[in-house]
């Protein structure tokens, strides 16, 4: 892997490549992770004849921090994508998203601002399939922490703060090396940046009225990975996304966490690997 930065909508995004071509992998991370997050993914596309990019989402690593709440808004983000990928240059783009950066995806898939050849989505349904699961206390409950993230200063706080003991805290019973471990406690810490990362919430303050529309049915052939030991988001979240995907394909990872990329990266990486020689040969 190296770093490149990337100019795309206005912003500077930091990016860990992989790989070249003109068929693009482009992986987006979710809260509060970092493009490292992909790394036992990244060789395994690159090896597949995939341009891969990492990106650093705004207000994460070392990718411009705008400062206000609006600037982390659902359209920003999905115009985040359409400008990555028009700077690429890619003639082929299969898009990647895990937790948030899954959000970004389902959104920029449902809206259908880019040509896609696939899309792979990790532990995060549908927006609409969310809001339906929010109308069940098994899903209300583990949501609690959205409308914690609202209050001022506090969150970021607690984040900022708790260094590596946050960190570890959020990311329990997966095995994250020291120096990743040591990447997203030091990111954390960045002037400004537990504030950008809770901006993502704060910016969508009603994850249940997305403000795009997002009912247009998905038609490219579509992956869901997901680990099952999820405690923010319970397996009925699940319900009714065939509504919205022509062609899907569910593989659920039992005992899994929700960091299902970082806790079982090999059965990742196989379902991925299957998924995209069966849509594409080539590959």
């Amino acid at each position: 892997m190296r770093t490149i930065f990337v100019e795309a909508n206005g912003l500077r995004f930091e990016v860990l490549e992989a790989g070249s071509g003109d068929r693009l992998a482009l992986c987006l991370h979710g809260f509060p992770e970092h493009a490292i997050s992909w790394r036992h993914q990244m060789p395994v596309l690159a090896a597949m004849g995939y341009h891969v990019w990492a990106v650093n989402q705004r207000g994460y690593g070392r990718t411009t921090r705008p400062p206000r709440v609006s600037d982390y808004a659902l359209p920003h983000l999905v115009d985040d994508v359409a400008a990555l990928i028009d700077a690429s240059g890619a003639r082929e783009v299969v898009l990647v998203g895990h937790d948030w950066g899954a959000m970004v995806a389902w959104c920029f898939a449902a809206v259908q601002r880019r040509p896609l050849a696939h899309l792979v989505i990790m532990n995060v349904p549908h927006p609409l399939c969310f809001r339906a699961a929010l109308k069940y206390w098994r899903q209300l409950r583990k949501s609690w922490y959205i409308a914690f993230f609202q209050i001022p200063w506090l969150p970021e706080r607690l984040l900022a703060t708790g260094g590596e003991r946050m960190v570890r805290r959020m990311f329990a019973g997966v095995a994250l090396p020291p120096d990743v471990l040591a990447i997203y406690r030091d990111q954390i810490a960045e002037p400004g940046a537990a504030t950008a990362m809770l901006n993502w919430y704060r910016a969508t303050r009603s994850l249940t009225s997305p403000p795009l529309d997002l009912a247009r049915v998905i038609e490219v052939p579509t992956l869901v990975i997901w680990g099952e030991a999820d405690v923010a988001l319970d397996t009925l979240c699940l319900d009714g996304t065939e509504r919205y995907v022509r062609d899907l394909t569910l593989r659920r990872l039992p005992g899994v966490s929700h960091w299902v990329q970082q806790d079982a990266p090999e059965a990742v990486n196989r379902l991925l690997q299957d998924f995209l020689q069966q849509s594409n040969p080539t590959a």
